[in-house]
């Protein structure tokens, strides 16, 4: 990958950009980094025109390297107004690769209402109007535009809550099926897309990859036996192919750290109806599958295909957070109406995480009652109808929380926490309220850490610090944060090394490779100070201080001064 490709909204011109020599050992999330502290003013509006929408794919996508087809999508959050990048799978980073670029970098913004689309093939890039999609969700318009331009072609859109700016929209991803299922989900990333005028991005591109290497042998040899690695561990190679990420709810309502009815309990005395094991039997029942991979040269496949009551294809990726923040999170039991919320909130263009905790701020406020799977179905319509209640709760947690007169409002820095209750899980919740992303687990989920008692204070700041740099580490190679499962052995950081060195050539080890994530780190932060954010914004709500969790009594006990002296970025 050599060239950036900027796009003008304001003067539709597109221009195919070599790449200097210091952006060469940046990809993805710490090239969206970089890219943002040199051209965009940290006090920028994310919806005006100084904001830039940023797309990158991981210095290891387009290779043989398993797992390697992460997408990073990058701005300022319009729900934060924080640095964010949100990433996802499906088929983008890869075409994307395929196509030499390692960056499109969406600049300036419509004048007015109307919208483009950009489509960009070997032959070069365009923007064209895009007005006969216009407040078409992601469903029917990946339906039309593959009528239009082919089923091979790969997508990445919004649908009507990016057009409309909600600050929880998300930007959808086609996956290897050609549905919208795959989201680049936090931060409403959606309505920046929106606020700029772009619907959709086409990336029509077939055949091989032409990646280079400095040298392809031992890239190929090092990829086979990271390869292995993750295989064999038994979590990425067993667990997640047999059951999907839904095998941690039953592992997490034992720790007591379940959210439950809006973050008031920490475990659902109905967690097996929502387990991974009770998702597995309904797939057998109904022709649905587990074992899906979401993009080629997935070794994994965590993602699953939802079929509905009559075996058809309702939505695909019921991940875990989808089925806690909607279900135990609202007292729900149904599997059937999660999947349902699901597909809502793909196909209009919703963050699930957000949507549940949105949900359960409403039922906690009395608009409907806990467990009420039909209301929420109602209050999602509202979102999709642009009803003004809906237009609120399309704003977030946060909003929604403080217009309803909600004293139990669980986001940091305006985004909801995520399906970990950090009252038990204190590792998480330290990267809850450090990441410079806001509530973010996919910043540093500290579940698996070992030698850490994850409700014991001791050890956790340690463990979030090292969690953080991992992940941006491998969000920077584009590489899946399941792959991190299999870490803990020495032998497989070495593979992960040398396929590094096999691609981009220089000496490398392990210190070198997590240095990445690192300096990733240290930009972000460098960013949200200049945004205004300091240290008092990393802590978590206010409630999870005070309100022990029922049953095993535990508080957040690490206090803000501790968190930021133990992390050195």
């Amino acid at each position: 990958m050599h060239k950036f490709l900027r796009v003008n909204m304001n003067t539709k011109e597109v221009d195919f950009q070599e790449v200097k020599d210091d952006y060469t050992l940046f990809g993805g999330r710490g090239l969206i980094a970089k890219i943002m502290n040199e051209e965009v003013d940290p006090q920028c509006d994310p919806l005006g025109e100084n904001n830039k929408l940023i797309l990158c794919p991981g210095l290891l996508t387009g290779t043989m390297a398993p797992c390697s087809g992460r997408l990073s999508i990058g701005g300022k959050s319009p729900l934060t107004g924080t640095i964010k990048e949100a990433n996802v799978g499906g088929v983008a980073a890869q075409l994307m690769a395929k196509l030499g670029l390692k960056a499109v970098i969406v600049e300036g913004k419509q004048d007015d209402d109307s919208l483009y689309m950009l489509i960009i093939s070997k032959d070069g890039a365009e923007l064209v109007p895009a007005g006969k999609y216009a407040g078409m969700n992601n469903y029917a318009l990946a339906e039309a535009l593959h009528a239009d331009f082919g089923s091979k072609i790969g997508i990445v859109s919004i649908g009507c809550a990016g057009e409309r700016g909600y600050r929880n929209s998300t930007i959808q991803v086609t996956d290897t099926a050609g549905n919208p299922s795959r989201a680049a989900a936090r931060g409403g990333l959606g309505a920046v897309m929106g606020a700029k005028g772009l619907k959709a991005i086409i990336l029509n591109v077939s055949g091989p990859s032409d990646s280079q290497y400095a040298d392809k042998e031992s890239f190929k040899t090092a990829a086979q036996n990271f390869t292995a690695g993750v295989r064999d561990n038994a979590f990425s190679g067993k667990v997640l192919p047999g059951f999907g990420t839904a095998a941690l709810v039953t592992a997490v309502n034992a720790m007591g750290a379940l959210p439950t009815n809006n973050f008031s309990t920490g475990s659902f005395e109905r967690a097996e109806e929502i387990s991974g094991e009770r998702l597995a039997e309904i797939h057998s029942q109904r022709g649905g599958s587990n074992g899906h991979a979401c993009q080629a040269g997935c070794v994994i496949s965590c993602s699953n295909v939802y079929n509905d009551e009559q075996g058809n294809y309702l939505t695909s990726g019921l991940e875990y957070e989808t089925i806690v923040l909607n279900g135990s999170n609202c007292g729900i039991s149904s599997l059937d109406i999660i999947a349902k919320i699901d597909r809502m909130c793909d196909d209009l263009g919703l963050d699930t995480i957000e949507t549940g905790a949105t949900i359960g701020v409403c039922m906690e406020a009395g608009k409907i009652v806990f467990g009420d799977g039909e209301g929420s179905l109602r209050l999602l319509q509202e979102m999709t109808d642009g009803t003004e209640f809906g237009r609120l709760l399309g704003q977030g947690t946060e909003l929604a929380g403080k217009a309803l007169g909600v004293k139990r409002i669980p986001t940091v820095k305006g985004q909801s926490l995520a399906a970990y209750d950090p009252r038990s899980l204190k590792g998480t919740g330290v990267t809850y309220a450090t990441s410079p992303m806001g509530a973010d687990h996919t910043a540093g989920n500290t579940i698996g850490s070992r030698g850490v008692k994850p409700h014991l204070k001791e050890g956790q700041v340690e463990a979030s610090t090292q969690a953080q740099v991992t992940m941006a580490a491998l969000d920077n190679l584009g590489i899946c944060l399941f792959t991190s499962t299999c870490l803990g052995k020495p032998e497989n950081i070495g593979h992960l090394v040398s396929m590094v060195q096999a691609k981009v050539g220089g000496e490398w080890d392990a210190d070198k490779l997590f240095a990445t994530g690192i300096t990733t780190l240290s930009m972000e932060k460098v960013f949200n100070k200049k945004a205004g954010f300091t240290e008092k914004d990393n802590t978590l709500p206010e409630f999870m201080y005070s309100e022990s969790l029922p049953g095993s009594n535990n508080i957040f006990d690490i206090l803000p001064d501790e968190m930021d002296k133990a992390i050195p970025f």
